[in-house]
């Protein structure tokens, strides 16, 4: 049974996926970042009832959604509301010692985007929260309460790669401090005051809510981590395969793989970014930065 195409998240590159994960009868898969399971439908149909899907999330709504459709599949899976890099404990849990295949697709979901009582989107009003775990951690409002001028730039360039991030670290400060920043569209409107107007064709908020996302979740921390240590887990021959939205965490993947490549653990599958064809970035505006990378263990 497949009805991926009814979920209200459209998932990235699903056919591509498929062909670099090559899950098969029986295998053993971990998706890492399961959502709310529009990938790991389709490779539940591909591993069928002989087969085993280890799901992790760090959002229990969306992990609710998942199960809801994944039991539909008729493969068997367990679910875990956790951080991917928690990897070690989860299979333990899963009482599993080895995977065929390892999938992460990164970054916030759609639907996450899509709810303003999240705080991820500047398009939407709502509390500036993004946190993908609403059970523990501070909210990007806290963060800019807590943090300096020179913590706030540091955090806008490192995390967002943002040419202003002096002049808004300034400005940010500047609200904070006066009467406070509590919603979305109250910081996205202030940012957008204090940049030059550009040509740019992202919203001048972009990089911004970007760094602050990936600061509140320790995204990239994350990532380092479980990659650090996923080819412990992968029997000769499984493949991992991750698809991010950012050049920070493409940066990563591409950097691991070499240099489990050297180390002749890895044989990179990807010599360039796969990314998704014109068709896919037409239906879906969102999947447009995503980039796929994909390697092997030997």
């Amino acid at each position: 049974m497949d009805d991926t195409n009814n979920l209200l998240h459209q998932p990235v590159m699903v056919e591509e996926v498929l062909d670099y994960l090559r899950p098969k009868a029986g295998h053993i898969i971990l998706d890492g970042t399961v959502g709310n399971g529009g990938h790991a439908g389709r490779i539940m149909t591909k591993i069928g009832p002989d087969g085993f899907l280890i799901g992790i999330d760090r959002d229990m709504e969306i992990l609710q959604m998942a199960k809801h459709y994944l039991s539909k599949i008729g493969c068997p899976f367990k679910l875990y509301h956790a951080d991917y890099s928690d990897v070690d404990e989860v299979l333990r849990q899963a009482g599993v010692r080895k995977v065929h295949g390892v999938l992460l697709d990164l970054g916030a979901s759609s639907l996450q985007f899509d709810r303003a009582d999240r705080g991820f989107s500047f398009s939407k009003e709502g509390p500036l929260d993004m946190r993908m775990d609403r059970s523990q951690g501070g909210t990007a409002q806290e963060l800019i309460r807590r943090f300096s001028v020179k913590e706030l730039e540091e955090l806008f360039r490192r995390y967002g790669e943002e040419r202003w991030s002096a002049r808004i670290a300034r400005a940010i400060r500047r609200e904070a401090d006066a009467g406070g920043i509590a919603s979305t569209r109250q910081l996205a409107d202030l940012i957008e005051r204090v940049i030059p107007k550009g040509k740019s064709k992202i919203h001048p908020a972009t990089r911004v809510f970007q760094a602050l996302r990936i600061a509140v979740n320790r995204e990239l921390e994350s990532l380092e981590g479980f990659l650090d240590r996923i080819h412990t887990y992968m029997e000769t021959g499984a493949r991992v395969v991750v698809i991010s939205f950012h050049s920070l965490e493409d940066r990563i993947v591409k950097n691991v793989f070499a240099e489990r490549a050297n180390q002749k653990i890895f044989t990179i599958l990807t010599k360039k970014p796969v990314t998704p064809g014109e068709v896919e970035r037409q239906r879906n505006i969102r999947c447009r930065s995503a980039k796929l990378r994909s390697a092997e263990r030997i």
